[in-house]
């Protein structure tokens, strides 16, 4: 029987049938250039302690980055970014720890750049990791009291790009932060320091295994969720983002990812600015728990990679850097 003038003229799976047509005419493709790698860091000494909620993950002592951050630069990672576990006894209510030139991340940035100078640091601007009740702000009336909380936040900055860090990254969500950073480092002599605003910044179900990393779970008694964005919510994004590039943000963030490739694709199309994703704690403990029980398989870690390039991410914080990387050959 004579079938063959039923079918189409256009076959699409001609341009996928082999491997090499596949690569060649991709779209979208992973490389060390996409990605941010997060580290933790603790205080002691010669210490590197894992951390339950986040299989694979681990928190360092400074003297022990160089464990990491070989792995890094093997790889050509071009950033890391820095968070600390703050001890308890060095916590209280207005995150002064945050100003002290001798604490964690400081510490770990003066490491980087004397024996890393090839390596971008980057340092999250929050009170968070700082405070006894796990904000990133000041209370003041039980409630955050935004213009408080900038005042620190500005001598916060200031102090990292003192110390070096390359890209500082405002997480904390105050109004009006990015603005009055840009005016003070630049009042400082760090005109080249850039600015990563989290500008579009969920308050999430997805951050519980971070907050357990860097010791502020067990301390929130009221949620964030009036100074991070409503999961519900996508218009106010453009508020949120043009207000940060007026104020001179550098790049934008968009946490989490997985959840909000919408609100990425939506900077993306809107706005001529690098918009960067962070694959969070959540999203990450969730994976690597379905490849251990094997519900799925290791290509689903790059494909939702994939997913977060192809929403318009020019970069990535991800957990998975350096696994990804080693493994990244076995896809097509």
């Amino acid at each position: 029987m004579k079938i063959l003038g039923k079918f189409p003229s256009t076959r699409l799976r001609r341009v996928r049938n082999s491997d090499w047509i596949r690569r060649l005419i991709s779209e979208n493709n992973l490389s060390a250039n996409d990605l941010i790698l997060p580290i933790f860091l603790r205080e002691g000494k010669n210490k590197v302690e894992k951390i339950k909620s986040m299989p694979g993950i681990n928190r360092y002592t400074v003297d022990k980055l160089p464990y990491i951050l070989d792995k890094a630069k093997k790889f050509k990672i071009p950033l890391v970014a820095l968070f600390p576990q703050t001890p308890g006894k060095k916590k209280d209510k207005d995150g002064t720890e945050a100003l002290n030139e001798n604490n964690l991340i400081c510490r770990g940035i003066r490491l980087i750049k004397k024996k890393y100078n090839n390596l971008g640091v980057m340092t999250d601007v929050a009170l968070d990791p700082y405070t006894t009740h796990g904000h990133d702000g000041i209370i003041f009336n039980n409630k955050i009291d935004n213009d408080k909380t900038l005042k620190i936040l500005v001598k916060q900055a200031v102090l990292q790009a003192e110390m070096g860090s390359d890209v500082i990254a405002p997480s904390d969500m105050m109004d009006g932060r990015i603005g009055v950073i840009r005016k003070s480092l630049d009042k400082n002599k760090f005109i080249e320091t850039k600015i990563l605003s989290y500008a579009v910044k969920y308050a999430s179900n997805f951050y519980g295994p971070f907050r357990d990393a860097v010791g502020s779970k067990s301390k929130l008694k009221i949620n964030k969720k009036s100074y991070q964005m409503d999961f519900r919510n996508s218009d106010e994004l453009f508020r949120e983002v043009s207000l940060d590039i007026k104020e001179g943000a550098d790049f934008v963030m968009v946490k989490p990812g997985l959840p909000y490739l919408d609100i990425i694709s939506k900077i993306k199309e809107n706005f001529k600015i690098p918009v960067f994703s962070y694959q969070v704690s959540g999203e990450y403990s969730l994976l690597k728990e379905g490849v251990k029980k094997k519900l799925i398989n290791e290509e689903a870690i790059y494909e939702s990679l994939i997913s977060l390039k192809r929403a318009g991410s020019s970069a990535i914080v991800t957990y998975f850097a350096i696994d990804i990387l080693k493994s990244m050959k076995k896809f097509k």
